[in-house]
């Protein structure tokens, strides 16, 4: 089996230019057009404000700064570009937009190294398949179980099976692909909208997964965990966008941090919430209201987990 399920460092990149992305919206039918000219204003400070809480709640937090030419609308959502592993992997995946491409920098990896003391010891490079129009956006295309190495993937023009497998096979996990669909038949564009998986409980969007999938990935994941089930409002509120983190306390030992929005913790019913937050030890609720309108992304989008041996 794997280690941790939980990070206790993340990469963050603060933007510069954040706005909607024309070229991803097609494909997510979670942004809003708009804004104005205080939106990337609007943004930097919802970020800032998110880092501070997760540096006050102990997670060690690596600022990267976005750099200003070109312009990235979305360079927030670090965690689909590269992901960091407990061996000292790191992956870079192949992105969908051209513009988001742009995101991938060493000088953001090199940042991490600083502030987080992860050491590269193999890079997994699939950009290649950019080239054949093959995707997989980094943890939004996949939502991974490190304790029991299974890789969860929904198809979309996001996430790619090919691509998917060879991750899967380069990284040793298992491969559970899934289709899934928003209420109005919309291949669903990242499976980190439909489901987080946590130390004691997964929370998925069920009745959103195809039912040739559903039974198959309700069953994995309740072997291990506790299944909270949401539903398409739900989703549409970002509680499947949740990420738990872990800490130390000097006096409570280890802990369990769920990190979810405002919005989606809004969207939840109280019943459904207190579930939720008898399955961590604390929750740190952000409101990200521009960055989750515009962006059409939440809390875990914005976190890239840095896992450290």
């Amino acid at each position: 089996m794997g280690g941790s399920q939980c990070a206790g460092a993340v990469l963050m990149v603060r933007p510069r230019n954040f706005g909607f992305n024309a070229e991803t919206a097609s494909s997510n039918r979670f942004q809003r057009p708009g804004g104005s000219e205080q939106t990337a204003v609007h943004a930097q400070a919802e970020f800032d404000a998110f880092a501070a809480a997760l540096a006050g709640e102990g997670i060690t937090v690596c600022i990267a700064p976005d750099s200003d030419e070109p312009r990235k609308p979305d360079a927030v959502f670090p965690n689909n570009w590269v992901s960091f592993h407990a061996d000292g992997t790191v992956v870079l995946y192949p992105m969908q937009a051209p513009n988001r491409r742009t995101e991938r920098r060493r000088e953001v990896i090199d940042c991490v190294v600083r502030d987080t003391g992860f050491r590269v010891r193999r890079t997994v490079d699939l950009t290649h398949h950019e080239k054949a129009g093959r995707f997989l956006e980094g943890t939004g295309s996949l939502v991974l179980d490190h304790v029991e190495r299974v890789a969860y993937a929904c198809r979309s023009a996001r996430t790619d099976e090919d691509v998917a497998r060879d991750w899967a096979h380069a990284m040793d996990y298992q491969l559970e692909l899934f289709t899934a669909r928003d209420a109005r038949g919309t291949p669903i564009y990242h499976t980190n909208v439909v489901m987080s998986i946590g130390t004691r409980m997964a929370v998925v969007a069920l009745e959103n997964i195809d039912a040739d999938d559903r039974r198959r990935i309700a069953k994995r994941l309740d072997a291990e965990r506790e299944l909270l089930p949401i539903d398409d409002a739900e989703m549409a509120g970002f509680a499947g966008n949740v990420l738990e983190l872990g800490t130390w306390d000097e006096y409570l030992g280890d802990m369990r941090i769920l990190v979810i929005s405002a919005t989606a913790q809004r969207s939840l019913p109280a019943q459904k919430y207190a579930r939720l937050y008898a399955s961590v030890d604390a929750v740190l609720a952000v409101p990200i209201d521009v960055i989750e309108r515009h962006g059409g992304g939440s809390v875990r989008c914005m976190l890239a987990e840095v896992f450290l041996p």
